[in-house]
């Protein structure tokens, strides 16, 4: 006889919400410094890819403005799109290189204007581009008076060792992920990805951003000799950086999704969040996780001695 379902009460739901109490995780100034990057990094992607439109092609080493060498070229040959890098060709027909409304590398559906225009795009590149140098400097001086950057970015000593960084890469490889005190807190890997995007992506996009400029490379030649003396380079480094944007957002999307909360965007739009149940602390997870890690060679010894002890009393057997 199958069992009646379980009817959860008013009542019930009401202990449920009490066990798990919202947390304010997320401080006005920085969602708002999320957001304005999220529309900054937006607008620079789509306008870069107008600007990347004029010559659909990066070079390394020497060369210049030239159709010799690329090892990455978008183009089409009559109404065939396609991307080469080096010697693979791939067929991207009705995507990149030709489609029914663009012969250009990226079509007008990824672009900013919706047309080709390079002085257009260029405009809004390099006028967000100045959006994102403010609100970046904004930011630090706000994490730096606030104590954000101490209290909450900061690793600890025991963060900082080669094996909890190890082991926490594996627990997320697992889709195991912190519980109860822990998840109040940024993991070591959290930390490591935001203090990379304050102090080294975004400045890495600003001075790549710089370099190409004529005016500003002209004013400050330094730039030039920072990234091996030709712009190349600078192009090939900028575009890896457009398309890592957009990647490393979806996988922070989908990890954030298999999580044991649901409520990143709650936390990114309203700063408040309801972390998953659970009483351990950071330290304790990581502790408890090892000591789980532990368990699982000790479980095949014993997995081992079991099937050399059953295939003994078959060999006597026989």
């Amino acid at each position: 006889m199958d069992a009646a379902p379980a009817i959860v009460t008013s009542q019930e739901t009401a202990t449920t919400v009490e066990a798990r109490p919202l947390v304010y995780r997320t401080r006005l100034p920085v969602r708002i410094w999320h957001w304005t990057n999220a529309i900054t990094i937006f607008v620079m992607l789509m306008s870069g890819a107008t600007i990347f439109n004029a010559h659909p092609r990066l070079y390394w080493g020497k060369y210049g403005a030239t159709f010799e060498t690329p090892w990455l070229e978008i183009g089409r040959q009559g109404q065939q799109g396609f991307l080469r890098l080096g010697s693979l060709q791939i067929d991207t027909t009705g995507f990149l290189g030709w489609t029914e409304h663009s012969t250009k590398a990226f079509p007008p559906l990824v672009t900013i204007p919706n047309y080709y225009s390079l002085a257009e795009g260029r405009q809004w590149h390099f006028f967000f581009a100045w959006v994102l140098v403010a609100s970046i400097t904004l930011f630090v001086i706000y994490a730096l008076f606030s104590r954000h950057l101490s209290r909450d970015l900061a690793l600890t000593r025991e963060e900082r060792k080669l094996s909890h960084i190890w082991h926490d890469i594996k627990e997320h490889a697992r889709l195991r992920f912190p519980t109860g005190e822990a998840a109040k807190a940024y993991n070591p890997l959290q930390k490591l990805a935001y203090l990379g995007v304050i102090f080294v992506l975004i400045p890495l996009v600003v001075l790549t951003g710089m370099t190409m400029s004529p005016t500003l490379n002209a004013a400050f030649p330094w730039l030039l000799d920072i990234f091996g003396g030709v712009s190349p380079p600078v192009r090939y480094i900028s575009f890896v950086q457009q398309v890592s944007w957009p990647l490393s957002s979806s996988i922070f999307s989908w990890s954030c999704s298999q999580g044991p909360s649901t409520n990143c965007a709650r936390s990114s739009l309203a700063g408040i969040d309801c972390p998953p149940s659970g009483g351990q602390s950071h330290d304790d997870h990581h502790a408890a996780s090892r000591a789980r890690g532990r368990r699982w060679p000790a479980a095949r010894r014993l997995r081992q001695d079991h099937h050399i002890a059953n295939g003994a009393q078959g060999a006597d057997i026989g």
